[in-house]
């Protein structure tokens, strides 16, 4: 499975789409925009085993931030949104009013319906990620993409009943290792985020939890069949919320 998938980003997009309905259980798209989540759903179709969501990237927020509108209404059509969320990096400092803003209203709307599940970016912005969660009890499950924090904000998200998706090219860093190391193992499961995320000098595919599996295992010093075993009781369990 792979809960974080630029999957229509690729250089053959229908192509990995394809192989992904045949080598997965599961992939969960995540779209940068809403226009892009109408272009992709409208270009790649429907399948059980791919959810394509709703989201607006906070590095593009900037440039997009008029399409909230349209992805408050997308909400209402899917169980899962994402990608949203908060990038507090030097690069996108110059947005970051606009991102709180939007996801703000992201969060407030999905308390509104009812909860939903959010994959979220949190790079240097995991503290605000989760007080904005916490004004909104009900907003449903947030599934942190990539957590990167300190231990402290990583313990404060665990005690949130925030879920951690990782992914191989996450293992590069020595403090990701650290983060992954203390992540509850019964709310870890396994992401890509290809094409963004590369090993090698290639783009993660959508079918890299093998990779992950591997890692993880020696991250958390057990044997590969537990770490397996872990991920995919977890996985399981994240799905039946998707679908719930």
């Amino acid at each position: 499975m792979d809960f974080h998938c630029h999957l229509d980003l690729y250089k053959q997009p229908r192509e990995v789409y394809r192989q992904a309905v045949l080598r997965n259980e599961f992939t969960w798209l995540v779209t940068t925009s809403p226009k892009a989540f109408a272009a992709t759903s409208a270009a790649l179709g429907r399948s059980e085993r791919v959810l394509i969501s709703p989201g607006l990237h906070p590095e593009i927020a900037g440039q997009r931030a008029n399409e909230i509108n349209l992805l408050l209404e997308q909400m209402a059509q899917c169980k899962g949104v994402g990608e949203v969320g908060l990038d507090g990096s030097a690069r996108y400092k110059v947005s970051y009013a606009i991102q709180q803003s939007i996801f703000a209203a992201v969060v407030a709307r999905s308390a509104e319906l009812g909860g939903r599940v959010l994959s979220i970016h949190s790079r240097a912005a995991a503290s605000d990620v989760l007080r904005e969660l916490a004004r909104h009890p009900a907003f449903g499950v947030a599934v942190m993409h990539w957590f990167s924090g300190s231990i402290s904000e990583l313990r404060s998200a665990a005690a949130m009943g925030c879920w951690f998706s990782v992914g191989p090219a996450m293992f590069a860093s020595a403090n990701c290792r650290r983060l992954v190391a203390a992540m509850p193992k019964n709310r870890v499961v396994p992401e890509s985020d290809g094409p963004f995320a590369h090993i090698d000098g290639e783009p993660l595919m959508p079918w890299c939890e093998d990779r992950t599996v591997e890692l993880v295992s020696a991250t958390w010093k057990v044997p590969k069949e537990e770490a397996a075993s872990n991920l995919q009781e977890n996985s399981r369990q994240l799905l039946q919320l998707l679908s719930d």
